[in-house]
């Protein structure tokens, strides 16, 4: 059996922080003299206890579980040779799921779903050195607060955010909508976009980056680009100007595929490193004027918006209980909004802040 974390923004190994889909791929083949069992029973006999039939069979329900290419039902009888692909959603038994009273800008919740605005401070679950005060406490903390009925809710993650990203995030309050929702994360059937501001002037108004990502071997806690495709895992953003802002670009990001940090990843390997990403060496100057007035107004800048730029700007999805298409639009966070402003108007006078420029290094 193989078993395979897939994440985002993503497939890469399960010690991987800060990554995006949060969906477990598993593939086996069937041996030739296997008999007829039905393939919910099947699948829990090589599982083990590791997930309860219920979960397997809600997996059925949601087509998340597919034989040679099309989705079965759980009463389906497994044939030799069949080869089956189980989406299941990641496990969270391991995280400290502790309800705290948390403010949470929520956005749209029903008796299925909750899609939460998340601000750029919060991480999403509790793990290493954030066991407390993450989105996740959070939403339990809100959840007991609702209803008589509702207590037994739990959040469930599909997909996540990196802290210091802003923007949407769904979370899924049963399991049947848990299940929906990963599949559509798998199969790359949701609508998101995010908004970036990136280092230089971009010359080309659109493009794509097709380039493999994957750990990088020297800092554990980064990615890096595998160009010629020797390791890493197959990654595609698409993306295109917004605005120009002479040393910096405001871009819209599209993620074809979903690895961890790909944007931030993707934008450093064309040259157009993520405005004030600490963790990409776009916390310095990498264009323009290395000028003490010049100097002090990026550290403003910095000062202002203390994290990378980048949010999660539109989410979209289907129901997975109504079947109805959902769509929602996140406007950019004040200090992203106070950063552009100053930028435009740095554009518009250059010359205010000085005539005298020495070019940064690239």
């Amino acid at each position: 059996m193989k078993k395979e974390i897939i994440e985002d923004d993503e497939v890469v190994s399960a010690d991987v922080e800060a990554s995006d889909v949060l969906v477990e791929e598993v593939r086996h083949t069937v041996d030739k003299g296997q008999s007829p069992i039905r393939i919910d029973k099947f699948i829990q006999a090589f599982l083990g206890n590791n997930v309860s039939r219920t979960k397997i069979q809600t997996a059925a329900d949601a087509g998340s579980i597919m034989v040679n290419g099309k989705p079965v039902k759980s009463n389906y009888k497994v044939r030799p040779a069949d080869e089956i692909l189980l989406l299941l959603p990641k496990h969270q038994e391991n995280y400290d799921l502790v309800p705290e009273n948390i403010p949470l800008d929520i956005v749209y919740e029903d008796d299925d779903v909750i899609v939460i605005n998340k601000s750029p401070e919060i991480v999403v679950h509790p793990g290493l050195g954030n066991w407390r005060g993450t989105l996740v406490n959070a939403v339990l903390g809100h959840f007991q607060n609702l209803p008589k009925g509702k207590e037994d809710f739990r959040p469930g993650l599909v997909h996540r955010l990196d802290k210091g990203t802003s923007g949407l995030i769904v979370l899924a309050k049963t399991d049947h909508a848990l299940s929906h929702l990963a599949k559509q994360f798998f199969n790359r059937t949701t609508k998101r976009k995010y908004v970036a501001l990136v280092w230089g002037d971009m010359k080309d108004e659109e493009g794509t980056v097709t380039v493999n990502i994957g750990r990088d071997t020297r800092e554990r806690m980064q990615m890096q680009v595998y160009p010629e495709g020797e390791a890493g895992k197959h990654a595609v953003t698409h993306y295109k100007v917004i605005e120009h802002l002479n040393y910096v670009t405001l871009v819209e990001c599209r993620l074809e595929t979903g690895r961890t940090h790909q944007i931030r990843v993707h934008m450093k390997y064309i040259g157009h490193t993520l405005f004030n990403d600490t963790r990409y060496d776009g916390n310095r100057i990498l264009k323009g004027t290395v000028y003490a007035k010049y100097k002090q107004f990026i550290e403003n800048c910095f000062e202002i918006m203390p994290r990378q730029a980048l949010h999660a700007a539109t989410l979209g999805f289907i129901h997975p209980v109504t079947g109805k298409e959902m769509f929602f639009e996140s406007p950019l966070p004040s200090e992203f909004q106070a950063v552009l402003e100053k930028w435009r108007k740095y554009w518009s006078n250059p010359n205010s802040i000085t005539n005298q420029e020495t070019v940064a290094e690239d």
